[in-house]
């Protein structure tokens, strides 16, 4: 574990939280989201906001760094679970699921999450679907975090909901991009090239994560 600290890297027991959570994020990918959410949190002093929390292993991250910049990490999620989390589907564990009502319900996880690596205190979590979360949103976002559900329509809706809110100077990630079809699915990749398309920018790839920045207008 320590061979993934880096001298602007989170703290042990933040990474050591991270690992020990239920997720799907590569360490290599959760340092990346922990640096440009540092260095957005810090530049604009903004909330920084995700999308899709589901255990909170990624959640961990953003409100270390939240923690840090003085500011605070904002995750929105129905919780659940989105498509391939559902029974029958390859992504699912039954130990998720509320026996009284039948359904997916990582709320209760999620919040032990954060009690573990004791950063309840720096998150807001906003439970609900994100299109009308964000309809209700009337703040600026110092970055977007969008990894929920990997249809066109739920990627979809995510950037038109939430991309908006974004500082002149925010960033936007999206993670799960995958150019090949033989690596995943293609919505997360659309919405990345939608991105690029309407003026934003790449700064940096890490695996399957992509950090776009749209640019900021030369003064005069």
């Amino acid at each position: 574990m320590s061979d993934l600290r880096e001298s602007t890297g989170p703290a042990p027991e933040v990474l050591a939280a991270f690992e020990a959570a239920t997720g799907f994020m590569p360490a290599d990918e959760g340092l990346a989201l922990y640096a440009v959410a540092l260095d957005a949190a810090r530049r604009t002093g903004l909330p920084v906001l995700e999308i899709g929390t589901y255990c909170g292993r990624s959640a961990i991250l953003l409100a270390a760094a939240a923690r840090e910049a003085g500011t605070v990490a904002l995750t929105v999620d129905h919780h659940r679970g989105s498509e391939e989390q559902q029974p029958g589907w390859e992504y699912h564990d039954p130990s998720l699921v509320d026996p009284e009502v039948g359904r997916m319900d990582t709320l209760p996880r999620f919040r032990r999450t954060l009690h573990a690596a004791g950063l309840e205190d720096h998150v807001v979590a906003l439970v609900g679907r994100s299109p009308q979360i964000a309809a209700l949103w009337g703040g600026r976002l110092g970055l977007v975090f969008i990894d929920g559900g990997h249809t066109d329509e739920h990627a979809t809706g995510d950037y038109e909901g939430w991309a908006p809110h974004l500082a002149p100077e925010g960033v936007l990630v999206v993670h799960d991009v995958f150019p090949d079809p033989a690596d995943g699915g293609q919505a997360p990749y659309r919405v990345y090239l939608r991105a690029l398309a309407e003026g934003f920018e790449e700064v940096s790839v890490t695996g399957s994560l992509r950090v776009l920045r749209r640019p900021v207008p030369a003064a005069g």
